[in-house]
């Protein structure tokens, strides 16, 4: 097997090499069949590197232990599903899969541009294989997933417990599709660069791209933060750690750019700035994978020691260097046709969009950095809090939030203030009757940025409610079409607007989620023996009694919990831990109790021989938010990329002016 995965990537590696300069080679005049033999070449590319795949997928599900990434990631005893997502339990596997999805998206790149973007494709086939050079170098010389040892063990060690999750099989392949998706959007700017050709084809053809790259890149950091949730015993969700910002960062960034396309799609304007922020997207991108893999961090997320901070860090200046450069030497044709003609417009709204959440990206990277630099320069590294990040974070974070809802009701070019009153009017009292139960109830002294943020999302869901109330009165006043067919045929006809707009309210969920859960959180610690109860935050605990098993795998410890409030029974907890034979490592299981208005989280911190347990409560109001919110985002997401019916006569655009390639 290891002659065979490395062969493999060889092979993979001389077919990227030949696919750069056949394409290349075929933008000289005559260069049709160069063209079409890079095409090719692509495609055994992304062969070789799935026999990569297939072959260590098999040495983990077979325990080859004589590989070393079976023998320190897997063991016999270990579920074939667990098995399976070990592949990413290494830091080689890991960047296997990179490539992999890497090579599986430029074949599909390939196969969807064949009648189409024909002076692009030699340079985005170039830039796609040229980054997969990279990985598949580092796969066959520096780190190797088919690594031999010198003397194989009878038994392999076993994967991490806390990797053994659901969340952890699903969340990590959900980042790198959104981290590799993203360099699509970059392969085609760079091509329209190159090309000359910077007028809004390119855009329109990685749209969808973009759209489901940064999707799925924020779906996996929400299961990133579920697993955290429901794993480190902590009581939260996301704590500013590195690698949880080496994802946010691009998200943020890519979020910029969906927005600012739409002013250049319409309006010829931040030609300029799109090209940056795809870019720096991309850019971000790789530097949070040098950020788990260079060994420079600290953190659960993370690979722990490594070499390949150096190559990662020379990887990164190269594209930056190189893609600046080539930036400059094109301004002269990315000139925006239109100027900002008021501040009131929708233009400027997604403009004050953008700076705030490039604004953000840039505070999240210097607090995430500093730490290093500190060290570099003074020989200390200061660590940087979340007291900092969410300073940050939280008054930028609610403008976003406002601007949400502001963006869609404001015109193009400039607004009149009789159009604003007719739009505001009614989301503003919205608000400020939702406000009034809110002052009402609870103390704004201790959570005065949570309500806040509360009121925002209840205008926010105002004003899309009341685009989605406008249109379906049109379509409804054509006459003949029910109310939900009014709705359905309205979306169904603007997929990218309407879908949008459920993005935006799974955002306002989100922020009510967060609101909630950090806002008004009751956390408190209790010890309590066998019979006796605790009260925290209005509901009681009570100590029925606990347990104790064991086995050759694990021992587990736990305690059974009856819960009340009001004097009445409202379900059962048992929150444990369980600690594996093999090494002593640990593992919490984390007991939830989840409702729509609040969340009970117990965690086990000691059980001792007398029965008494040592329990750390959580009440994290509207946190099951979050996740719903999770949901309505994939589906709007979805919805928005989701190619809306041809019409009669249409070609594509770059195709109208290129012809379409022979065949």
């Amino acid at each position: 097997m290891s002659i065979l995965g490395r062969a493999a990537l060889l092979l993979a590696l001389a077919a990227a090499v030949y696919v750069v300069y056949a394409a290349l080679r075929s933008r000289r005049p005559g260069g049709r069949a160069w063209e079409a033999s890079a095409e090719r070449a692509v495609y055994a590319v992304c062969a070789f590197t799935t026999l990569a795949v297939v072959t260590m997928w098999v040495a983990l599900a077979t325990d080859a232990f004589e590989l070393r990434n079976v023998a320190e990631y897997t063991s016999s005893t270990l579920g074939w599903q667990f098995k399976l997502t070990a592949l990413w339990g290494s830091q080689a596997g890991s960047l296997l899969l990179w490539a992999w999805i890497l090579t599986v998206f430029s074949a599909i790149v390939v196969r969807t541009n064949r009648d189409r973007n024909r002076l692009l494709m030699p340079v985005v086939m170039a830039v796609l294989m040229g980054i997969a050079i990279f990985f598949l170098l580092l796969l066959s010389f520096v780190t190797s997933p088919f690594e031999t040892l010198a003397q194989v063990p009878a038994e392999g060690r076993g994967l991490n417990p806390l990797l053994q999750n659901p969340y952890m099989q699903i969340h990590p392949p959900m980042l790198y599709l959104g981290f590799v998706g993203l360099s699509v959007p970059f392969a085609f700017a760079i091509a329209a660069l190159v090309t000359r050709k910077v007028d809004t084809a390119w855009i329109a053809s990685v749209r969808r791209w973009t759209i489901f790259s940064w999707l799925f890149l924020g779906i996996g950091i929400l299961l990133g933060a579920k697993w955290a949730y429901e794993t480190l015993g902590w009581g939260g969700y996301w704590a500013w750690d590195p690698v949880e910002n080496a994802a946010f960062m691009p998200w943020l960034v890519a979020t910029a750019f969906l927005h600012s396309v739409m002013v250049q799609e319409r309006r010829g304007m931040l030609k300029v700035w799109n090209m940056v922020l795809v870019i720096l997207t991309f850019t971000l991108c790789l530097f949070g994978t040098f950020l788990t893999r260079s060994g420079v961090i600290s953190s659960v997320h993370a690979f722990g020691e490594s070499t390949l901070g150096p190559f990662f860090l020379a990887f990164i200046a190269v594209i930056l260097i190189a893609s600046v450069a080539l930036l400059v030497s094109r301004l002269p044709l990315l000139r925006s046709q239109h100027t900002l003609e008021s501040y009131i417009s929708r233009e400027a709204i997604f403009l004050f969009n953008n700076l705030l959440l490039v604004g953000l990206a840039f505070a999240v990277f210097w607090g995430t950095v500093f730490p290093i630099i500190s060290e570099a320069l003074r020989g200390e590294r200061i660590t940087v809090g979340q007291g900092y990040f969410n300073q940050v974070a939280l008054p930028i974070g609610i403008a976003l939030l406002v601007l949400t809802g502001v963006g869609p009701l404001i015109a193009w070019r400039k607004s009149s203030p009789a159009q604003l009153r007719r739009r505001f009017v009614g989301p503003i009292v919205v608000a400020a009757v939702a406000a009034v139960p809110l002052l009402v109830l609870t103390d704004l002294r201790n959570s005065p940025a949570a309500a806040a943020t509360i009121i925002a999302g209840v205008f926010v869901t105002a004003c899309i409610t009341g685009e989605f109330w406008r249109g379906m009165k049109v379509r409804h006043a054509l006459g003949g079409v029910s109310w939900p067919g009014s709705l359905t045929s309205m979306v169904a006809r603007n997929r990218r607007r309407y879908g949008g707009y459920v993005v935006h309210l799974g955002i306002v969920l989100l922020f009510i989620g967060f609101a909630g859960s950090k806002g008004f959180v009751t956390e408190s610690d209790i010890a309590v023996a066998q019979g006796e109860r605790a009260t925290v935050a209005g509901y009681t605990f009570v100590n029925e009694g606990s347990d104790r098993t064991s086995d050759d795998h694990s021992s587990i410890v736990s305690v059974t919990m009856g819960v009340y409030r009001g004097g009445e029974r409202i379900g059962t907890m048992t929150p444990g831990v369980e600690t594996f034979a093999a090494d002593g490592t640990r593992s919490s299981d984390i007991a939830i109790d989840t409702s729509p208005r609040r969340d009970i989280y117990l965690f086990l911190t000691r059980l001792e021989d007398n029965g008494l347990a040592r329990v750390s409560v959580y009440v994290n109001p509207l946190v099951a938010w979050i996740w719903v919110a999770g949901v309505l985002m994939f589906a709007g997401g979805l919805l928005a990329a989701w190619p809306a019916r041809a019409l009669p006569g249409y070609q594509d655009a770059t195709t109208r002016s290129e012809g379409a390639a022979p065949a």
